[in-house]
């Protein structure tokens, strides 16, 4: 069985980053490396990319950047069980 964990591990291995993406409370969007120490956040999702970005470059060697980057965009909501 594959777990999220090892599964993390092998897209590092193929040279990509995983970002869980998610509204902020206080409006705008949060992004948040799965493996890596990277956090960031804008006010749009397109402003969200460029800081995903800018937060990559800086956190990793020239030589060891990922080729690719995955957002992975979680939306909550709730609803009404009430019959």
């Amino acid at each position: 069985m594959v777990t999220l964990s090892n599964f993390v591990k092998m897209l590092i291995i193929m040279n990509e980053l995983i970002f869980v993406v998610e509204e902020a409370p206080e409006g705008g969007y949060t992004a948040k490396a799965l493996g890596e120490s990277i956090f960031t956040e804008a006010d749009t999702i397109s402003e969200l990319k460029e800081m995903i970005k800018d937060a990559v470059v800086c956190h990793f060697d020239k030589e060891n950047i990922p080729a690719m980057v995955r957002l992975h965009i979680v939306k909550e909501e709730t609803f009404s069980m009430a019959i």
